[in-house]
């Protein structure tokens, strides 16, 4: 019976004192004063501040030599070496891809191998090549998996739009659906394969979403549609 009681006396002076914490009184004695009627302190968290965007270079030399060594560059993340764009300047065409291949890594050249090819069969049926075009990238290396974060995209879409102003191209081909939905506006999903105007940080100009040449390697019935798509780009710079 005695044995009980110590025990109930124990968990009773238990309950006691965490009583007593949970009221705040976490010491018996105490060198300053203290109102214990007085409400606790609200602490107030800031906001987060987004990191600011960094400037882009106003010419396309050093936009190629920021894009190659900026330390902030999401590309500097991974392990892979940057794949730089390529192409004359106010070139009749620029064209878009999402980023580089394994191929593409392998040759370190974008639309390298298979998509290569059947870019230039392409180009070819547009009356150009691949010289006369300008290529980019919305990210210059190719990360891990293939998967980026969706504030790196948001990032690369920016730092694209400057891009395509430097670069001064006549017309845009965007090559993918990660390409076509980081820069088109959210209601181009339906107009895949039609003449859109993109929007950059020098004016606009006419733009084609349509598929990676990846895809048509695997799906050579999607050619149809692509190639419906050239050519509404083609009646446009004729027009």
């Amino acid at each position: 019976m005695r044995g009980a009681l110590q025990i109930n006396l124990s968990a009773a002076a238990d309950a006691y004192l965490e009583w007593w914490a949970a009221a705040g009184v976490d010491c018996a004695v105490s060198e300053a004063p203290v109102h214990w009627l007085r409400p606790a302190p609200v602490t107030i968290t800031k906001p987060t501040v987004a990191a600011p965007v960094p400037a882009m270079p106003a010419t396309l030399a050093a936009f190629h030599d920021w894009l190659a060594s900026e330390a902030t560059q999401p590309e500097r993340r991974w392990a892979a070496p940057p794949i730089m764009p390529a192409g004359p300047q106010s070139a009749p065409l620029m064209i878009v891809t999402d980023m580089p291949d394994p191929a593409d890594m392998n040759a370190n050249s974008l639309l390298a191998d298979r998509a290569g090819t059947l870019l230039e069969a392409m180009l070819q049926a547009i009356g150009m090549s691949r010289p006369d075009v300008y290529i980019a990238s919305l990210f210059a290396a190719r990360p891990p998996g293939g998967m980026v974060e969706a504030g790196d995209i948001d990032f690369a879409a920016r730092r694209m739009r400057a891009h395509v102003a430097l670069a001064a191209p006549e017309r845009l081909l965007l090559l993918g659906d990660r390409t076509a939905r980081a820069l088109l506006p959210p209601d181009a999903g339906d107009s895949a394969n039609s003449l859109r105007f993109f929007n950059h940080d020098g004016g606009t100009l006419p733009a084609i979403a349509t598929f990676h040449p990846r895809l048509l390697l695997g799906q050579p019935a999607a050619k149809a549609e692509c190639w419906r798509a050239l050519q509404s780009l083609i009646k446009e710079s004729r027009s």
